[in-house]
């Protein structure tokens, strides 16, 4: 069965199962940078309440809003399983906290780190690992730096890697490192695709870093 994955600017994914079910991941509002684009969803997953990753109101759809701690089902056979964590290096001190998110479906394994800012803990990676898609915050500053997310990476064993919440042309201004930083870590990464198809079949054949454009 076959699972589609969209980036549509900075940590906003749009996943689509086989069944037709749509899922969002952290929308973001237009201070953002990015383009507003209209989206429609079933369920949406919001990590934080920071406005470039809670901005419910931007998709369509009267969709199932998931922000808390917990396991959900989704449909028959689909689970997410929400995870706490912290958005800096001091337990939240500085930024307060971010959710972890696991997707089981397909029989594959997606997760999104949100605005991971530490090291995992021991009991978060035997949450979370092993990871067919890993969806990673590199850009530093506001979330975990290239080094420390090839290190996260690692931790979870990602098959799949899709870089997240980095330096672009829309957020220029903002204080975080550009995709290059994370991407000079690796020796052989594939140029950027619009999208990303998977299946647990196909997983061997899939580039280790997928890098996705912004559909906006």
């Amino acid at each position: 069965m076959l699972m589609l994955l969209t980036c549509l600017g900075h940590a906003k994914f749009l996943i689509e199962l086989n069944s037709g079910l749509r899922i969002v991941t952290d929308p973001f509002d237009a201070a953002c940078g990015y383009p507003l684009t209209e989206t429609q969803a079933d369920v949406v997953l919001v990590s934080h309440g920071h406005h470039d990753h809670s901005a419910v109101e931007t998709i369509s759809g009267n969709p199932r809003i998931i922000r808390e701690a917990g396991t959900y089902t989704l449909e028959s056979g689909v689970t997410v399983t929400a995870i706490p964590a912290f958005h800096d290096e001091v337990q939240g001190a500085k930024r307060g906290n971010t959710l972890l998110f696991l997707l089981e479906a397909e029989g594959l394994r997606i997760t999104h780190l949100g605005d991971l800012g530490h090291l995992l803990t021991a009991e978060q990676r035997k949450a979370l690992a092993p990871v067919d898609v890993l969806m990673l915050p590199v850009g530093g500053f506001y979330t975990i730096d290239a080094a420390t997310a090839q290190e996260v990476a690692e931790s979870l064993r990602a098959r799949v890697i899709v870089p997240m919440h980095y330096r672009t042309k829309w957020n220029a201004d903002w204080p975080i490192a550009p995709l290059e930083d994370f991407t000079r870590l690796y020796q052989k990464v594939p140029p950027a695709m619009p999208l990303l198809r998977v299946t647990v079949e196909d997983l061997p054949c899939q580039p280790h870093i997928a890098v996705l454009e912004a559909q906006v």
